[in-house]
């Protein structure tokens, strides 16, 4: 009986379960009701990036130059470009293509920093002090030097860019997840794993990872605010997308071009920008504010 009592049991071989944690935080962003807000805003941008292209009838890259520059109108809601193109159906298509860009920067930056997050503040040592060296390498490099530098060298476009920004980004995800681990990394629960002969690996992923989402999720919402911004300043650019797919950038930088011409043009897409790189500010800080609290709770 004595040795059968000895033994861990099943529940004591992982991390403590905290299933609730991801409620938890939701609960209390909630409470919040500007991070509320840009939660529902965010979800609202999100579904016209995956279902506006093919809800909106007209063709975003059809010409019609005897509508050139037309101002709004009924027919024409946030009027035309120089080349009688319809501004709402470029700008609905060009949600689209922005959120995806911003997407590949950041999950870049997650596939890139986490792991290696996770490697360097669980092993330490010699692994944290090389790790730690090259991120600090890494994080000296402008976002845009790299990017043009990465266009330069293997072509416009709108993937290779954002691979570049993402790279750029990947040293904040290091830095969080490092100091997210070395903090778990002396918990009872991950000594006693590694005390009864669990592998490094199954510990990094089944009882350090889960218990670092949450500083992770609020890097990641501000994240993608930042990557918007980079996608917006490289297709202004003429780093980004590629005539005739248009980004929020891309507008702009029509709206640049005809500015005297038809000032109107640069309302939708700046808005377009500013609102969502704001709502994604916010829900960051609504993220910060409800992390502190559960550890001030725990």
């Amino acid at each position: 009986m004595l040795q059968r009592s000895d033994r861990p049991s099943q529940k004591n071989r992982s991390a403590p379960a905290d299933p609730g944690v991801f409620r938890t935080l939701f609960a209390k962003l909630c409470r919040d009701r500007l991070s509320l807000v840009a939660l529902v805003f965010l979800g609202l941008v999100t579904i016209v990036a995956l279902i506006g292209p093919f809800l909106v009838g007209t063709d975003p890259n059809a010409l019609n130059l005897r509508s050139a520059l037309h101002p709004p109108s009924a027919e024409f809601w946030f009027g035309t470009d120089e080349l009688g193109r319809d501004q709402f159906s470029r700008l609905i298509s060009a949600t689209h293509v922005t959120m995806i860009a911003a997407t590949e920067a950041v999950v870049v930056s997650l596939v890139i920093g986490l792991p290696l997050g996770l490697v360097a503040g669980f092993r330490g040592g010699r692994v944290d002090a090389v790790l730690s060296r090259l991120n600090d390498a890494l994080i000296s490099v402008p976002a845009l030097l790299l990017a043009i530098t990465v266009v330069a060298v293997v072509g416009p476009g709108l993937t290779t860019s954002m691979f570049a920004i993402g790279l750029v980004f990947s040293p904040s995800i290091f830095r969080i997840v490092r100091g997210a681990t070395m903090s778990v990394r002396s918990e009872t629960y991950v000594e006693a794993a590694i005390a009864i002969g669990c592998r490094p690996l199954r510990i990094m992923v089944v009882h350090v990872l889960r218990n670092t989402f949450p500083p992770i999720l609020v890097q990641v919402s501000l994240l993608f605010g930042i990557a918007m911004i980079a996608e917006a300043n490289l297709s202004f650019l003429g780093l980004g997308v590629t005539p005739p797919q248009a980004s929020w950038g891309s507008l702009l930088r029509g709206a640049f071009d005809n500015f005297y011409a038809a000032p109107y043009l640069m309302f939708a897409p700046g808005l377009a920008i500013a609102l969502t790189v704001l709502a994604f500010s916010q829900l960051g800080d609504g993220l910060r504010t409800a992390v502190g609290d559960s550890k001030e709770t725990r």
